[in-house]
């Protein structure tokens, strides 16, 4: 074919002019490829003997969208308006042949032509909600005027990748293509495009399912309703909404000029800039330096979980959904038999939602043995310790795995603070074990700190990584130390909240500065969730603690309608007289005179010593990178995304503000505030975590 450019080439079959456009490894809208496409719709306008044009590409998929690499440098070749302007205007039509995905800028560029093919595996979007963004090349109007108001509205806030099928039912697509066959069916509608002398159709011009809108903002008022909950604190939301509302009540033209003031506003801030780090986070997170690419990896056909109970159960589905059988083992029958109970009711509950059929619990449930016997998971590839953290009952379960497992199989502990070194060492086989720590419910959060032992073997290493990922985990790969990554960045903030309320702040005040930073919930809310029993052992209570007195009384959270907070019937809380009493009463007998505290004192109180225990882990080497501290932070323990995790949240603010700060809270109160001697000498050398290989 001859080229058009390096990554677009242009050919003609029987009048139809084809387009073809080879970027790997996902046709992002680079300068080159813009060139291109621009190009190649030139020359097509200039050649009498092209009637009409096929715009398809080579690879795994149609144009996934932007690259967003390019966002926020210096512009290079031609810009997506103009090349989409030139595809619009075309005087002979353009069909868009689709397959893979056609995501952001790649459907923008779809919408400019004049039809669209796609075949039925093929998906359609405009995800860059995710990214804190909205689409910024006409997305917002033109969807809206294909598929209507309030389809339009659920994509661009949700980003979902809509199958071919329903994008035909929408109007979004003109023809479904055979699989296998995009290109010849393709040529097919081009040619009966021509024959049939149909018009240059351009759905910036198609207004009829905006007028069904226009005149009742109430649409938008239930829209924003429905979705609050959801997307509290996200701008992009909010923005993509008002640009429908602007493809409704303003012409074509007045709503590009919204959309494209209000893309650039979120280009431009903090969320996007936080959301984009997460977004390459979660794929760097996978990148392992001292475990090469090419290490073999171990087989994994059947899995065995010592432990039924809520963290063993909700492992096993995990392997159950990707078709791997599992054995549960439990020490009695009654507690297997819970545990098997509570494994087929969640996957009842998700057919109830429509999201399993009948026959697929059934195939999942059927994938899950119990058995008493520790002997029955003796030809496993994976064991998963999952019982509760005693350092004595694990090493006992290490050392009977050791005796039964066979040779080449992963040892592994679902510890979630413990020291997995010591839990290798009751084995014969160190190099085997491995920590992977899945985050409760195991089932639903996306989380798993995988612990590497000193002894764990690359082949360990890397199996684990690779089986997190089958499963649909986001894995980072940690070292041993109390609390490893996650829980140990916790404990400096839950100190400091215990410290808060017998100064003056109570749990609520607490409690609301950090939900209203987007924390899903604060600490005192998250352990009566939790239940405040767990860890408490009421032989040896003495009511030192706060949380031991409402044990005492038999408030221990949400499951007895009182902990921190009052419950009603319905599980709503409400701040407690008993406990501001119980607290003044403790502050009190503890010498300590209640004073007003800010918000802006809780916040700092709570969040710096998170961001200083983060910068320890990096200088130990528990964590690669401070993007792998930000991913376990969203992932399992809701640090919101819009704030891209504590470590970049701290460059955000600056870590020289971060230094300062930390600086005046220790002079305040004591060595819990004392800097990290990495922090200062980055501040000191002004360079980032990344300039010092973090």
């Amino acid at each position: 074919m001859p080229s058009v450019n390096e990554v677009a080439e242009f050919n003609t079959i029987n009048r139809i002019g084809v387009l073809s456009l080879n970027s790997p490894p996902v046709n992002a809208l680079s300068a080159s490829v813009r060139a291109g496409l621009l190009a190649g719709v030139q020359r097509a306008a200039e050649d009498d003997a092209v009637d009409a044009v096929v715009l398809i590409c080579r690879g795994r998929t149609f144009i996934a969208g932007a690259d967003i690499t390019e966002f926020g440098g210096p512009a290079k070749g031609p810009g997506l308006t103009e090349v989409q302007e030139a595809i619009e205007n075309s005087s002979k039509p353009v069909i868009a042949a689709i397959h893979g995905t056609a995501l952001g800028g790649g459907l923008e560029v779809a919408l400019c032509c004049h039809y669209r093919v796609a075949l039925e595996s093929a998906r359609c979007g405009l995800p860059e909600v995710n990214l804190g963004l909205l689409p910024g090349a006409g997305g917002t109007q033109r969807l809206p005027r294909l598929v209507g108001v309030e389809t339009a509205l659920e994509m661009v806030t949700s980003g979902r990748h809509v199958p071919a099928a329903e994008c035909l039912k929408l109007g979004l697509i003109d023809q479904i293509a055979p699989e296998g066959d995009l290109e010849s069916a393709a040529l097919a509608f081009a040619e009966q495009v021509v024959a049939e002398k149909r018009p240059l159709r351009k759905v910036r011009d198609i207004n009829d399912k905006l007028e069904a809108a226009r005149g009742r903002p109430e649409i938008f008022e239930a829209f924003r309703k429905g979705i609050a909950r959801k997307t509290r604190g996200f701008l992009a939301p909010e923005y993509n909404v008002q640009c429908i509302e602007a493809a409704v009540n303003l012409n074509f033209t007045e709503g590009l000029a919204v959309e494209s003031q209000l893309f650039t506003e979120l280009l431009k801030g903090p969320q996007s800039a936080a959301q984009r780090h997460a977004f390459f986070a979660e794929r760097e997170i996978w990148k392992l330096p001292d475990v090469p690419r090419d290490t073999p990896q171990i087989e994994i056909h059947k899995v065995g979980i010592i432990g039924a109970g809520t963290m063993g159960g909700g492992i096993a589905m995990n392997f159950a959904n990707i078709g791997l059988p599992v054995t549960l083992v439990e020490t009695n029958q009654e507690a297997l038999d819970r545990g098997l109970a509570v494994i087929r009711a969640n996957y009842e509950r998700s057919a109830s939602r429509g999201r399993l059929s009948p026959e697929e619990v059934e195939e999942r449930v059927n994938l899950i043995a119990g058995s008493l016997e520790m002997e029955k998971i003796a030809d496993v590839d994976l064991v998963i310790e999952a019982v509760f953290e005693s350092m004595p009952l694990k090493k006992e379960i290490f050392e009977r795995l050791d005796a039964i497992i066979q040779p080449n199989a992963i040892l592994a502990s679902n510890t979630s603070a413990l020291d997995v070194n010591e839990i290798a060492h009751a084995t014969k086989r160190p190099e085997s074990v491995i920590g992977l720590h899945f985050f409760s419910p195991a089932n639903v959060m996306q989380l798993v700190e995988v612990v590497r032992g000193d002894a764990s073997s690359d082949a360990v290493i890397a199996t684990s990584m690779a089986i997190a990922k089958r499963i649909g985990k986001k894995a980072a790969l940690v070292g041993v130390c109390p609390g490893f990554v996650g829980n140990r960045i916790l404990a400096p903030r839950q100190f400091q909240a215990n410290q808060l309320i017998l100064e003056g702040a109570m749990p609520w005040d607490v409690d609301r500065v950090l939900f209203d930073f987007g924390l899903p919930m604060g600490p005192f809310a998250m352990s009566d969730l939790a239940g405040l029993d767990i860890g408490w052992d009421k032989a040896k209570s003495k009511g030192q603690t706060v949380r031991d007195v409402l044990c005492e009384m038999d408030r221990r959270g949400q499951k007895t309608g009182a902990g921190y907070y009052d419950y009603d019937e319905s599980r709503q809380a409400a701040p407690s007289p008993v406990v501001e009493k119980i607290i003044q009463d403790f502050a009190t007998r503890g010498g300590r005179e209640a004073r007003s505290i800010s918000d802006d004192e809780i916040l700092a109180r709570c969040i710096y010593p998170m961001i200083n225990e983060g910068v320890k882990i990096l200088a130990e080497g528990k964590a690669i990178r401070a993007s792998d501290i930000d991913v376990i932070w969203m992932s399992g323990y809701g640090w919101p995304v819009y704030r891209g995790g504590p470590m970049f949240y701290a460059e955000q603010v600056g870590l020289a503000q971060v230094l300062s700060r930390l600086e005046e809270l220790a002079a305040e109160y004591g060595e819990a505030f004392t800097p990290a001697p990495l922090l200062t000498e980055l501040v000191a050398q002004e360079q980032s975590f990344r300039d010092r290989g973090f």
